[in-house]
């Protein structure tokens, strides 16, 4: 059976740009019975760019709320928490050690920290720069390898990981066997990206998002601050080239993105479409909102199916270190 594996970093709370280029995509694949499919808190990956314990607990219990809420189907899938895998960070050692440091060296997170500490005047090109930033596409690739998984869906962004996973694992494979599979990354060009409450792609290093779950008066306050032009409410609009219509058209069915196109066309005021993308956000949103809530409120609910899914995770990890161990010489001397 074809195996898929996806990871959910765990440093916030999720918004409207989670849910739709990542979050439904996957909670769809999730009910899928053709294949065996991974999906797990990737909350090691969260100490790379946070080091606020409280920060990092919260986001966990939301992050794995939020994907329960949506309807992850837990029956038909492995959903866990990495840091309930010790043979991962185990992995990640063995095959740290035939890594090159020069494939490392070309890893875009961190050749970007090192452009920006080298326009500062200071000049120093590691300030910042730990070894989790460095090295974290190797636990992206132990995450990968463990489960032997074939296809990862992934933003353009993340490419180059899937390629570095592929680059180790044939390195191991040459030296040792083989015993990874060579996985590939699978872009699904339909998913949509979406612009922030300032016009730029929402995310939370921008600080535009719109939080998945916010309350309804919450919700309608950050829809009517998103940016849009000055034109007038008779005159027609572009959709193609508005906030507003985007977010709605990523929500709604096709003969409802058909008729709010129509109405751009004929002419809508600004204030009116805010209102109605709140009131269809809103309605999609009420039910998981409160579903998520009471999640919330049951965390060791929450933290007895993240056992569960280790539980079942670890029937395949654990073998299989055994057998990397014995490949690399680690097993027992009589």
């Amino acid at each position: 059976m074809e195996i898929t594996l996806t990871g959910i970093t765990t440093t916030g709370t999720p918004h409207l740009g989670n849910y739709v280029g990542a979050i439904l995509p996957a909670i769809e694949a999730s009910r899928r019975h053709d294949v065996q499919s991974f999906y797990f808190l990737a909350d090691y990956h969260a100490l790379i760019k946070c080091q606020d314990p409280a920060q990092v607990h919260r986001s966990r219990l939301e992050v794995a709320a939020t994907w329960l809420a949506l309807g992850l189907d837990i029956d038909n899938v492995i959903f866990y928490a990495q840091s309930d895998i010790p043979e991962i960070l185990e992995l990640t050692w063995i095959i740290t050690c035939v890594t090159a440091k020069g494939l490392m060296n070309r890893a875009h997170a961190y050749k970007a920290a090192v452009a920006e500490n080298l326009a500062d005047p200071d000049g120093d090109p590691d300030k910042g720069v730990t070894m989790g930033l460095f090295s974290y596409p190797i636990l992206m690739a132990a995450d990968i390898l463990m489960f032997k998984a074939r296809k990862i869906p992934v933003g353009r962004d993340q490419i180059q990981h899937l390629e570095m996973a592929r680059d180790i694992a044939a390195r191991f494979n040459h030296l040792y066997g083989e015993h990874f599979v060579l996985p590939e990354a699978v872009v699904d060009e339909k998913t949509a990206v979406l612009v922030g409450l300032d016009g730029r792609k929402m995310s939370k290093s921008y600080g535009n998002t719109i939080p998945l779950f916010e309350p309804e008066k919450s919700l309608r306050k950050l829809i009517m601050r998103i940016k849009t032009n000055s034109l007038p409410p008779e005159a027609p609009k572009d959709p193609e080239t508005c906030t507003l219509f985007q977010i709605y058209q990523a929500f709604a069915r096709a003969e409802e993105t058909a008729a709010i196109r129509a109405r751009y066309a004929q002419g809508i005021g600004w204030g009116e479409m805010k209102q109605i993308l709140f009131e269809h956000l809103n309605s999609r949103l009420s039910e998981p909102r409160q579903r998520y809530h009471e999640l919330l409120q049951t965390p060791d609910h929450i933290e007895r199916i993240l056992k569960q899914g280790a539980q079942r995770a670890r029937e395949h990890s654990a073998p299989f270190l055994a057998e990397l161990r014995r490949a690399v010489g680690i097993r027992p001397l009589g």
